[in-house]
This record gives structure tokens, C-alpha cells and sequence, in this order.
């Protein structure tokens, strides 16, 4: 039996007890095949003694039930970790900061409390998932679509609290910046609404963020002050028509001006989310052409870009490509299509932009079968879930971890980005997993995101803890030219939310006297988002 932190057996066996009482024995998860679904599978230190593995999981039903819940954990000081519907992989997934705390599964709160698409707004329980919402959504006919990250299995409760994204316009790709009032149980046990949610009976719990005095929605999210047992957010009007156009460009540099064009469009509402990607990425599956591939490591081992640049000019390759969706009705799509040419077209030599998909909405059953991107209109599937999980694009097969530092939306910072983090693998004796045609994510509005994946084993222990310490060093390397990670999983929030640290990690300070008084127990996420409780700090620094 594994034990909660500073727990003794006799406790734990009438905690869980009290706990059967609460939900019903069959909502207790005690069994070790029961806990190991609670695992992260894609854990970076799997079988090690330091792997967090929960101790027991609780699935409540009602949010009276998470109260009483919390109240028991207080009595025993048990540290308890709340989840959605635990689909975070390569960030956690499911599993606790520490071994031993309690999983408080939030699955079976379920409840799609409201969607209303004359106001476009909906108000959600943490259970609900993307899929959930769609079909409800289709089922009765509504004319609003919720912007979702791959693959839809996650909660949007869960994925906003995490700073999660999207693909839709900007102002709901970030999707805790499009929530709107909240429902949080407090680590004492009682109940809170924010913003209008504060009001009793208020009509605009989902429409007006702020309300009345401070807002503290945002003290609730990758953070441990509290339980959130509702949501609301705000959803798209289904467009009437959209269009997918692809621009490609010749020249690596190319990448400067397009940037600035792409900004302007996006920040303009006229596209919505552009993929970036590069055509001289190989397809997924296949290998990389062996003369381009030797072209990575022919300059002193490192690339030799003027070789790359000549390589994909006289193989008629462009060096980058994006995907640029537009909405609106037909005429106001073409005519921003129209516009989107002129802009390119004047600005950089040899750009070229093709329509592909061209659709009235609603879409066919066939059409949403072949559309390149479902995302993009609010469709949650599970097409991407091998690509960057265990498909080929990753070895050893057990999964990954992701490194993710936001850095700013400027295509000569891209290319700095790139540079470094070969530099890095270089002086690590590492074969780089950057080239200078590796491409920004976009999902943050405003931001790019330069994302890594490293892969882990579940076999090779020394394969784990070469790569812990290769994050760890990124980490600090990011850090040191101004780009923060924005979201890591338990093993590695301690060290991301250090390099935060300006005038003396007052921002941690802050957080830490914060949970020192609502939570003096220390019984809510100890660790989540690097915030330790007191009884467990000096443990953490030693």
C-alpha cells in the first residue's frame, strides 16, 4: 500500500472509510489496477521510487460531495489532487505531483449546465469533454462551436485551468482567457463563485468576467488555492462559410516579413489560427532526404544553412509553408482571400497562395470526414493522437514530454531560437532535434510557442535521467534569453517556475503566503505550478 506524505496507515484506512461514505465504496478506487490507470503513461521516471503514483482516487458526483471530500482530507492533513478528466498527456496526464496523494477524480461531474447560442456562451462541469460538447451541441442543432485542442478527449474545465489552446481565432484559442466565471470549493471546504457568479441568481455568470471588487479567477488556474466545479466560456457563432488557403515562401529569411504580415492578418480578425510548418520536414513516417539530412551536421557538426537554402531552391522545395483559415460569409472570406495575396505578394518574391478547401456551412458528413483540419472548426477527434504520442515520429515508443517556452511572435527571434537550442544539443553531444527549419507552434495568441518533445522509455531508466537533466538544462538555457516554459508536468514545475524569479522569486513568495493561509493544512496539489505548502517547503529546498 502506498501511503499519503506524513500519513499513517490507521489514518488512511479511516479516511477512506469517511471517503466510501461520501461517494459510495464503488467511487473509491483502492485496488492497484484500479490506481495505476491514475499513472502518468507517459512518466518520465516510470518505476522509479520518485514517480508519483496516487495512493487512492475518489470520483464524486455532486460538488457537495467535493466539499465533505476536502473536509476529510483537512481532518487527516491528506493531500488530495483534483483532475478533469485526467487527458494531459506529456504533462502530467492524470498522475499527482507526489507519490502518495489522493487522486480526486472529477470524471462523473459531468453536467453541461447551460449553452446558449443567441449569446454564445456555455457553462460546464469538470467532467465534460470536447466530444461531450460537440455532440451536444449538434444534437440540438445549435449554432455555436467551442474552440478545442487535439484530441478532444480533454475537459475544457481542466485544459483552460492549465493554460491550454486552440485553433480558432485568438480570442478563443486561449481558452482560459475565454473563460467566464467560476465555481472553485476552497481548501477549507466551502463554496465560492467569482465575478457575477458572486451574485445570487445572477443572469451573466458566463458574459461578464469581472463583476464586482478584485478578480481572482486567475489565482485558480496551474495553481492549488482551490477545486473548480464549474465554468463557463465563451463560444464561436458557427460561420457561414470557410476557407483554408496555403502560402508558401522560397527563402528561410522569408520568415521575417511573413511574420509580420501573418500578425497583423491574425491581430486583425481577418485569418484565424496559421499553421507554420516546413516542407522540408519529412512527411510523417518517412525519412528525411539523406542529402538534406547530411547538410545537418556537415558545418563542424552543426547545420550549414547556405547548403539547406541551396537544397530546397534547386529541388523547388519551399522552405515554408502555413495554413491560413478564414471565416466569415462567402463574400467577405473572398474578399479577404483576395486581400491576403496582395499582401504577400507585393511583400516577399516567390510567395505563392492556393485555396484548397472552399465550404458553406454546415458542413456534409462528407465533408467533415475529408477536412484537412476539424479543429479548426470546432470538430474534436483523436486523428493527431498517434502523431505525437507513440507514432514514428518518436523513439524510444513510451511516450514523450514536452518542453514548451513561449517566445515572441518575431521571425528574426524564431531563427535566434533555432540557433541556440543547436548550440545546446551541441554542447550536450546530443544529435540536435532543432533544425533551422523547424517552425514555431501558433496556438498562443500573440506568442509563439518553440515546442520540443523528448522521449522517454519505460524501460531504460538512463535513458530517463539523461533526459530529466537535458529539460532541466533547456529550461535554463530558455530562461536566460527570455523565453519561460508555460506549462510542464509535476517532475519538472519546480524547475520551471524557478527561473520566474525576478526580484527574488517574489511572485513564488506571493503564492506561498497566499496558500499558507487559505490552505494551512497544505492539503490541496502540493507542487502544482512549484507551490509548496508549509510542512512540506523545507523539504522541497533541502
Amino acid at each position: 500500500m502506498i501511503l499519503p506524505h506524513k500519513v499513517n496507515e490507521k489514518d488512511f484506512l479511516n479516511a477512506i472509510k469517511e471517503f466510501e461514505k461520501v461517494v459510495g465504496k464503488e467511487w473509491v478506487y483502492k485496488e492497484e489496477e484500479d490506481i495505476n490507470l491514475y499513472r502518468d503513461a507517459y512518466s518520465p521516471c516510470w518505476d522509479e521510487p520518485q514517480e508519483p503514483i496516487p495512493s487512492l482516487a475518489v470520483a464524486p458526483k455532486e460538488v457537495e460531495e467535493v466539499q465533505e471530500i476536502v473536509k476529510i482530507a483537512n481532518k487527516y492533513k491528506i493531500a488530495i489532487f483534483p483532475i478533469s478528466t485526467g487527458k494531459n498527456l506529456g504533462y502530467g496526464s492524470s498522475a499527482p505531483n507526489n507519490r502518495g496523494d489522493v487522486v480526486i477524480d472529477l470524471k462523473r461531474m459531468n453536467k453541461i449546465i447551460e449553452v446558449n447560442d443567441k449569446r454564445n456562451f456555455c457553462i460546464l462541469e469538470p467532467g465534460v469533454s470536447y466530444f461531450d460538447l460537440y455532440e451536444y451541441c449538434e444534437k440540438n442543432n445549435l449554432n455555436v462551436m467551442m474552440d478545442m485542442p487535439d484530441p478532444g478527449w480533454g475537459s475544457p474545465v481542466g485544459n483552460s485551468l492549465d493554460h491550454g489552446w486552440g485553433y480558432m481565432y485568438g480570442q478563443y484559442r486561449d481558452h482560459f482567457g475565454a473563460h467566464c466565471g467560476m465555481e472553485v470549493v476552497l481548501p477549507n471546504g466551502e463554496l465560492m463563485r467569482t465575478a457575477m457568479g458572486a451574485l445570487p441568481g445572477s443572469k451573466t455568470f458566463a458574459e461578464n468576467k469581472y463583476g464586482y471588487g478584485p478578480y481572482v479567477d486567475g489565482l485558480f488556474s496551474q495553481s492549488n488555492f482551490g477545486i473548480v466545479t464549474k465554468m463557463g466560456f465563451w463560444m464561436m457563432p458557427k460561420p457561414e462559410h470557410y476557407t483554408l488557403a496555403v502560402l508558401t515562401v522560397p527563402k528561410r529569411d522569408d520568415l521575417i516579413p511573413l511574420v509580420e504580415i501573418m500578425n497583423y492578418l491574425e491581430d486583425s480578425s481577418i485569418i484565424g489560427w496559421p499553421l507554420y510548418r516546413s516542407p522540408l520536414n519529412p512527411e510523417y513516417g518517412k525519412a528525411m532526404n539523406p542529402e538534406l539530412k547530411s547538410y545537418l551536421t556537415s558545418k563542424n557538426g552543426k547545420p550549414d544553412i547556405d547548403k539547406i537554402q541551396d537544397y530546397a531552391l534547386r529541388n523547388k522545395i519551399p522552405y515554408w509553408k502555413i495554413d491560413i483559415p478564414i471565416y466569415g460569409n462567402k463574400d467577405s472570406v473572398e474578399a479577404n482571400v483576395n486581400y491576403i495575396k496582395q499582401r504577400f505578394s507585393k511583400a516577399i518574391d516567390g510567395a505563392e497562395i492556393e485555396v484548397i478547401e472552399d465550404y458553406d456551412l454546415p458542413l456534409t458528413k462528407e465533408q467533415k470526414k475529408s477536412l484537412k483540419h476539424k479543429v479548426t472548426l470546432g470538430i474534436p477527434n483523436l486523428e493527431i493522437f498517434w502523431l505525437s504520442t507513440r507514432g514514428e515520429n518518436f523513439a524510444p515508443k513510451d511516450g514523450h514530454v514536452w518542453f514548451s517556452p513561449i517566445i515572441p511572435r518575431d521571425g528574426k527571434e524564431l531563427l535566434k531560437c533555432q540557433e541556440i537550442y543547436i548550440d545546446t544539443f551541441h554542447e550536450l553531444g546530443m544529435e540536435s532535434m532543432i533544425t533551422p527549419f523547424s517552425h514555431p507552434r501558433t496556438w498562443m495568441y500573440r506568442a509563439f510557442c518553440f515546442m520540443i518533445g523528448f522521449a522517454n522509455s519505460r524501460e531504460d531508466k538512463e535513458i530517463n535521467e539523461k533526459m530529466r537533466n537535458v529539460y532541466n538544462t533547456m529550461v535554463k538555457v530558455a530562461a536566460k534569453h527570455g523565453w519561460g516554459d508555460y506549462r510542464a508536468g509535476p517532475v519538472f514545475q519546480d524547475a520551471v517556475s524557478g527561473v520566474y524569479n525576478f526580484n527574488d522569486s517574489i511572485l513564488k513568495r506571493f503564492a506561498e503566503q497566499l496558500k499558507d493561509t487559505i490552505d494551512p493544512n497544505g492539503i490541496i496539489a502540493p507542487g502544482r505550478g512549484g507551490i509548496w505548502p508549509k510542512r512540506l517547503r523545507g523539504e522541497k529546498n533541502d
